[in-house]
């Protein structure tokens, strides 16, 4: 095991890597819960959903762990269930199989993406300024998930936003992760992230927040598998239906583009805290990561789930020690377990994650201070990431906003000459994500 993971070698350890595993299963194991309601408007079974989302997380981070050998971690993604629940009513005449279908094919066509190259040679023309800003920018965007995950920051009464009620439940819980985990980490104490997750599970029992199980068990439902090869009700195969409608092609074009570099945020801050992102900002092992993240995409259509994705929680894990893929093979272990026993593991609360989520949004801050600040050229287009990934909740919406400002920034300076082939590519393929979305 030691030599299959090189886990000497990176300077960890099995005990080490398991317990990551562990904190990255707890800060992830939410979705259990919340895939299934967001789905479930749009006509499917909530049981099956929750065993198959249990299911197609499990499977897609162990093929993560096994063949990129990398502490990353995979699940339906928030924001793209949501749109294939609106989707499903809005552009499938309320069949959810034509849904998964659009998903499918995305997953398909990025796939060969990566197999093409063009994935990984767009991520290696970014410059080194927008890497290290994307970076920065996922971490405020990890902390606001946690913060907004507890109720800590609410939607505003007149404002945007605001702190939430200091007398919730769910206000207490959020605010004892947050400072278990710190108290611990500052006394380098191993595993703090993880304690702190614990320890806020269990205050949470007393307070309500923590819910008590209506069951131990629940039976294997994988009723959703082959969505997108099921037959519609005009008797059509539902992927068939897919490639012949126009409007739906482009709503796979709009995933695709939210896939596509969701997956590169995410893998440079995992990255940035699994110490496998070398100094010009390049993520080691990309080429094997972006192969099971674009196969996960479509995994997520054929197990009937939405699109699986990397999460940006595995920085918890990484944050934790985890350094290997073993750390992934846990985390996926536990997942499949989870199908069996979702009920219970639904329970941990999002809120009880809370603190690991703000302290690992804390660590990624360090990039802010390797960027060029006075330079307009590189500093606006980082400051544009920076703030666009956090404010509009949406690492592809920021990163877009970062490529675009750079490409304009770097025109009006006179420098467009520096601009690499690629990233006008890209810049060109945001604008157009952001008008058809």
């Amino acid at each position: 095991m030691d030599k299959f993971f090189h886990i000497s070698e990176r300077g960890s350890s099995v005990g080490t890597e398991l317990r990551a595993g562990l904190t990255t299963f707890l800060a992830m194991a939410y979705i259990i819960a919340v895939n299934p309601s967001v789905l479930s408007a749009a006509g499917i079974d909530a049981a099956a959903l929750a065993c198959t989302t249990c299911l197609g997380a499990g499977i897609m981070t162990i093929c993560m762990g096994l063949f990129a050998n990398r502490p990353l971690a995979c699940a339906s993604g928030l924001g793209i269930n949501a749109m294939v629940a609106g989707i499903t009513t809005t552009l499938c005449g309320g069949d959810w199989h034509i849904a998964m279908g659009v998903i499918f094919l995305e997953g398909i066509v990025i796939l060969l993406l990566v197999v093409c190259g063009l994935r990984e040679a767009i991520m290696d023309a970014i410059p080194v300024v927008l890497r290290r800003a994307i970076s920065v920018g996922l971490g405020f965007f990890i902390a606001l998930i946690g913060l907004v995950d507890a109720g800590i920051i609410v939607t505003g009464n007149g404002t945007l936003v605001s702190i939430g009620d200091v007398t919730s439940p769910s206000f207490i819980v959020g605010v004892i992760s947050i400072l278990v985990t710190v108290a611990l980490a500052a006394n380098e104490t191993k595993g703090a992230l993880l304690i702190g997750i614990i320890v806020a599970v269990i205050l949470g029992i007393p307070l309500g927040v923590t819910q008590t199980p209506t069951a131990l068990v629940a039976p294997l439902n994988i009723s959703t598998f082959g969505a997108p090869f099921a037959a519609t009700s005009d008797g059509s195969i539902a992927i068939v239906k897919v490639l012949t409608d126009p409007t739906l092609l482009v709503v796979a074009f709009s995933l695709l583009m939210s896939d596509f570099f969701d997956t590169m945020g995410t893998a440079m801050a995992v990255a940035n805290q699994g110490d496998f992102l070398t100094e010009d900002g390049n993520v080691e092992d990309i080429r094997e990561i972006l192969l099971v993240d674009s196969a996960a995409a479509a995994a997520g259509g054929l197990f009937g789930v939405s699109s699986i994705t990397t999460f940006v929680e595995a920085s918890s894990g990484a944050a934790d020690g985890a350094r290997t893929g073993l750390a992934s093979v846990s985390t996926g272990v536990l997942f499949i377990l989870a199908a069996f026993f979702s009920p219970v593991v639904a329970c941990v609360s999002s809120a009880a994650t809370c603190g690991a989520l703000v302290y690992v949004g804390y660590l990624m801050m360090a990039e802010v201070a390797d960027i060029d600040w006075s330079d307009i050229s590189q500093g606006f287009p980082a400051f544009m990431i920076c703030i666009g990934v956090a404010f509009t909740y949406s690492i592809s919406a920021g990163i877009g906003l970062g490529f675009i400002s750079y490409v304009v920034v770097a025109l009006f300076m006179g420098n467009g000459k520096q601009i690499k082939p690629l990233m006008w590519v890209a810049a060109a393929a945001f604008v157009v994500y952001f008008l058809v979305s």
